[in-house]
């Protein structure tokens, strides 16, 4: 028997503290793996959407996961929102199997895929202009999901390699010692296959539970993906990223057909301005107070303004 899932919508009306304008907020299920927050400007200037994509681990809607707080997904959201755009952004459906209890062991990165499917199927009757901005992984998975329905494209901290690669850079600069076994296990895991032959130090990297999801992300190739993509792309990242480093962008700018580079000065990986030294950017990881860079928004608001 088939089970009819029913779209939950709670509205909430709030005024802005930094704006005279209201915003609506809707809280919607769009499935039983998908449920986000909606936010709409009471002076909305036209029929377009952004949906944000939030990157590796389970990140829940405003940008979060344990130990990590900035709320720069929200603080985006609610950016472009005072600006006249809607915006909706989803929690990780890896999000509400840990808060039930009820974790599937078997999510594979596609599924994330069809996450990020579902959300523009949902809007692409209600919204004239949808636009996708991924971060992080969230820029793989959003490139992904493009349709004839997405008009723009936005990446931010977006690999333009694929994750094996990523994997050997890190190790190469950070434990040059174990390269070779991290290439020989990558090496295994391209070919589909799992396995428990490599040193102890790299186990955080090749648990065996988690080797099935790498190996279904390892087949995606970012930049030959947004090689075929047509549409209006903005490529963004900030020179104080700790995790991605800007060549990576540049690797994206570089395949694409339709695109716009954009490196933000001082920015980090969350999107906030660091000025100080490799502490002080790890620092704001657990700094929701800190507001995202100033120019952030506008220079998205440039971007849509010319779909």
């Amino acid at each position: 028997m088939k089970k009819s899932i029913k779209t939950l919508i709670v509205i909430v009306l709030f005024t802005s503290q930094l704006t005279s304008q209201n915003i609506l907020e809707f809280n919607i299920s769009i499935n039983k793996h998908v449920s986000g927050t909606l936010l709409k400007s009471e002076k909305e200037l036209n029929s377009t959407i952004v949906i944000l994509i939030g990157g590796s681990g389970p990140i829940d809607r405003d940008g979060n996961q344990s130990f990590m707080k900035t709320d720069m997904l929200k603080k985006l959201a609610f950016s472009l929102s005072k600006k006249g755009l809607a915006t909706f952004r989803y929690d990780k459906r890896i999000v509400n199997q840990i808060i039930t209890g009820n974790i599937d062991k078997n999510v594979m990165f596609d599924d994330f895929v069809d996450d990020a499917v579902s959300v523009v199927n949902y809007f692409k009757s209600k919204y004239k202009t949808i636009v996708i901005l991924g971060h992080s992984q969230g820029s793989l998975v959003g490139l992904l999901c493009l349709d004839p329905n997405v008009s723009g494209f936005i990446s931010i901290s977006g690999a333009g390699s694929p994750i094996d690669k990523i994997i050997e850079s890190q190790i190469s600069k950070t434990a040059p010692l174990l390269l070779e076994d991290t290439k020989k296990t990558l090496e295994i895991m391209r070919n589909g296959n799992s396995t428990e032959d490599f040193p102890i130090a790299l186990s955080s990297i090749f648990n065996i539970d988690i080797q099935p999801f790498m190996i279904n992300w390892m087949q995606y190739n970012p930049s030959d993906i947004i090689g075929n993509v047509s549409i209006p792309c903005l490529i963004i990242n900030g020179d104080k990223d700790l995790q991605v480093e800007i060549e990576e962008a540049k690797i994206l700018n570089n395949s694409a057909q339709n695109s716009e580079l954009l490196i933000v000065k001082n920015m980090n990986h969350v999107l906030v301005e660091i000025k100080g030294d490799e502490l002080s950017n790890a620092k704001s990881y657990n700094n929701p107070d800190l507001e995202i860079v100033p120019n952030l928004c506008e220079k998205i608001i440039d971007f849509i303004n010319k779909l």
